[in-house]
């Protein structure tokens, strides 16, 4: 069965465990009381719509994001109402296909990358998001492609595309560290060591590039819609107070002091701890940028005061091109792990449940759920960067073979 893992067989896998969730969620819209779709889907379209008919993206309520996505989205109204979902599915299908060049370039067999793919092309998780219309998968998309570009040395493309990445959402801001730990003049120019310096050529033209395009695609916005697209897009998640419950473990204390000012103060000090474990990682492990993206990551969802499902995508793409290089393989510590992931979460959403639909007080309890998931979160990081053999990024793909040999 081994010549059937392949990264084409676990690439046409993956796309038709979509097609046929796109397919059963449209029977689920039309037939079940409980809808497939995402409201975030519903918020995208109405935003397109808003975009279409030549008005402000903004005057849907709760709409949040950058007014180009509404305009991607657009066919949504003119072509077909899914049309936004294969769009996303496209996106997850272009990570899967980065995955497998990102591992294949660090010298890893055709079997062993479709293995690793499969952690983001065949995971149901991943499918339902995309599936359900979250567009975390575009972003996702962005980041890769760009950390890929630089893989191969390609460093305007790659300073465009992150540019492009923290317009679209502002979080992969984080990756900006260790992107310039890695533009070290040594490995990347191949300079001699006297010539290493805090700041070179290549530090400042991936600066310049990269905050050229955020700030001309930002220009270009803010010129149609004005600040209504500052403070919707970017100001708002400074300082915003989600008093829904969300895995987070700062959602209770802030629902209990929604109406007061100590509210806004809880929600900025929370970035404090956020902020120095996201910038501790992306130092220490910066010169293996996809590693520091991925412990960075998880660091800032574990820490945030929102924290939902769609979120997890935002390091599990990373997962399958780390994994190669950790001592805790998927079938012994690994598959511990994974339980304790998934195990917290059953926890939670068990208390979510009986409060959603079954109208009961759980929200002590649910909090207690979070502060359980904060913990292990904690312990699964922890775990995870204690295992971990760092990769710098501009490292020979024989030098790769040599090291993963042993794994082969």
């Amino acid at each position: 069965m081994q010549h059937l893992l392949t990264p084409r067989n676990v690439f046409v896998g993956g796309l038709l465990l979509r097609i046929g969730m796109l397919f059963f969620g449209l029977w689920q819209d039309a037939n079940m009381t409980v809808k497939y779709t995402d409201i975030d889907y519903s918020v995208f379209t109405d935003a397109a719509r808003y975009v279409w008919d030549g008005h402000s993206p903004y005057q849907r309520s709760t709409y949040r994001y950058t007014p180009l996505l509404a305009l991607l989205l657009t066919p949504n109204i003119w072509l077909h109402p899914t049309f936004g979902k294969w769009l996303f599915v496209f996106c997850d299908c272009v990570v899967g296909f980065l995955i497998v060049r990102i591992l294949k370039a660090r010298g890893t067999s055709d079997q062993r990358a479709a293995s690793y793919a499969a952690l983001w092309l065949l995971n149901p998780q991943v499918a339902t998001i995309s599936t359900r219309g979250s567009a975390e998968s575009v972003v996702c998309a962005a980041v890769m492609a760009s950390l890929y570009a630089l893989q191969r040395r390609s460093l305007t493309l790659a300073s465009a595309l992150f540019g492009l990445s923290v317009h679209l959402k502002i979080y992969p801001i984080i990756y900006a560290l260790p992107i310039l730990v890695a533009l070290d003049s040594v490995p990347y120019g191949n300079a001699s060591v006297s010539q290493a310096k805090l700041i070179n050529a290549h530090r400042i033209w991936f600066f310049v590039v990269s905050a050229g395009i955020f700030l001309v695609l930002s220009a270009l916005m803010y010129a149609v819609y004005g600040i209504e697209f500052v403070e919707e897009t970017y100001l708002y998640h400074v300082t915003r107070k989600d008093h829904r419950h969300n895995y987070s473990m700062w959602y209770l204390p802030i629902y209990l002091e929604f109406q007061s000012k100590s509210s806004v103060l809880m929600g900025l000090l929370s970035f404090l701890p956020q902020a120095l474990s996201v910038g501790t990682i992306g130092l220490a492990f910066g010169k293996d940028v996809y590693f520091a993206a991925f412990a960075q990551t998880f660091a800032f969802v574990t820490y945030n005061k929102v924290c939902t499902s769609q979120y997890f995508m935002w390091y599990i793409c990373f997962l399958p091109v780390i994994w190669p290089y950790n001592s805790q393989k998927l079938l012994f510590r690994g598959a511990a792990l994974l339980a304790t992931w998934l195990g917290t979460q059953a926890l939670y959403l068990q208390q979510a449940y009986r409060l959603e639909f079954l109208g009961e007080n759980t929200f002590t309890r649910l909090w207690l759920a979070g502060l359980v998931i904060f913990a292990s979160n904690n312990l699964i990081l922890c775990q995870i960067v204690k295992s971990q053999q760092i990769m710098p990024l501009f490292v020979t793909k024989t030098a790769f073979k040599k090291i993963g040999s042993k794994d082969d």
